[in-house]
């Protein structure tokens, strides 16, 4: 399975009190999706020094990062996603593949992979030319909807956003620190074009404003940067 995703994406980070004024004011144009409540777990691929969460917490035009993705904690047999998640002058671009989680992790490791599409070439060529290994989990509940009018609108809410840097494979469990404080949820808007109207005037109405957060990123910050800043200091 590939897949090739095109879109704008926003982010509020939004009280309890808020999530119902604006889950109640949404209510008459949004639907939730097929599968509207489920887990995703994800480990971020990086460089040792983590070169690509630096550059990406500069807010450069152009990012990009690699993750393998699941829903729920994958068995043996399970498949799982390899993304490549670009962001340029604000619109974000994904890519990924879709294998078995053993494959997954050792294509990741070798290169080897039965898959030969073109993502697959330009993962690999990311794998190689960072040299990327393993180096967060992060996991998180979602709650999604999608535009009723719309379909490609995307209204999304997690919590228990989790993260550890230790049993970085996606069947090792949900473990993990929290990263945003009890209570929190994250709303994520993905649409490929202008908000509607009623997006905006709900948003506006129940004090919903945009940040720059990233789950990865905040995880870097608060629990990897400072014991890594040591290490370097270390062997300088």
């Amino acid at each position: 399975m590939q897949g090739v995703f095109e879109r704008i994406e926003k982010k509020y980070m939004l009280t309890q009190t808020q999530y119902r004024w604006l889950i109640t004011d949404l209510a008459p144009y949004i639907k939730p999706d097929a599968y509207a409540n489920y887990e995703i777990c994800n480990v971020y691929y990086d460089t040792f020094d983590y070169e690509l969460i630096q550059e990406s917490l500069n807010r450069p035009v152009y990012k990009e990062k690699l993750r393998m993705r699941s829903y729920g904690t994958p068995d043996g047999s399970d498949n799982v996603f390899i993304e490549i998640k670009k962001k340029y002058d604000g619109v974000v671009y994904k890519r990924r593949i879709s294998t078995d989680i053993r494959e997954a992790v050792d294509f990741m490791k070798t290169g080897r992979i039965s898959d030969d599409s073109q993502i697959k070439r330009e993962i690999d060529w990311m794998r190689r030319r960072y040299e990327l290994v393993p180096a967060a989990y992060i996991r998180y509940d979602r709650e999604a909807y999608s535009g009723i009018d719309d379909p490609e609108l995307r209204i999304t809410f997690d919590r228990n956003i989790r993260g550890r840097d230790y049993d970085l494979d996606l069947r090792k469990g949900q473990t993990g620190v929290n990263i945003i404080p009890k209570g929190s949820v994250l709303l994520e808007i993905k649409i490929a074009g202008a908000a509607p109207l009623w997006l905006s005037h709900a948003l506006s109405a129940d004090r919903a404003f945009p940040v720059s957060f990233s789950k990865y990123g905040s995880y870097y910050e608060n629990y990897i940067a400072g014991d890594h800043a040591q290490e370097v200091l270390k062997y300088a």
